[in-house]
């Protein structure tokens, strides 16, 4: 036979309580309006992090193609100048 000691039994009706009032404190009003706020909290910073992010890739952007063009522009350069000296 099994032997439920006397903790394990203080245990399960811990958390079946614990259970019971955690689901009335979720289903408040308080609780809704808390969470709502950190939500929108949330999305506010989610944004803003978007907005440095594209800001960053506008600026890799543009230091690649600046870079590309330094390294095309100097070949082309070369190129006229070979085409000149024939």
């Amino acid at each position: 036979m099994i032997n439920i000691s006397k903790t394990h039994s203080l245990l399960v009706g811990a958390g079946f309580l614990l259970g019971t009032v955690g689901m009335k404190v979720l289903k408040s009003e308080a609780v809704h309006d808390l969470a709502v706020q950190g939500v929108a909290a949330g999305m506010r910073v989610r944004n803003g992090y978007q907005d440095v992010v594209e800001a960053a890739k506008a600026q890799v952007d543009d230091i690649v193609a600046e870079a590309d063009y330094l390294t095309n522009g100097a070949e082309t350069e070369a190129e006229a100048a070979e085409a000149q000296a024939e």
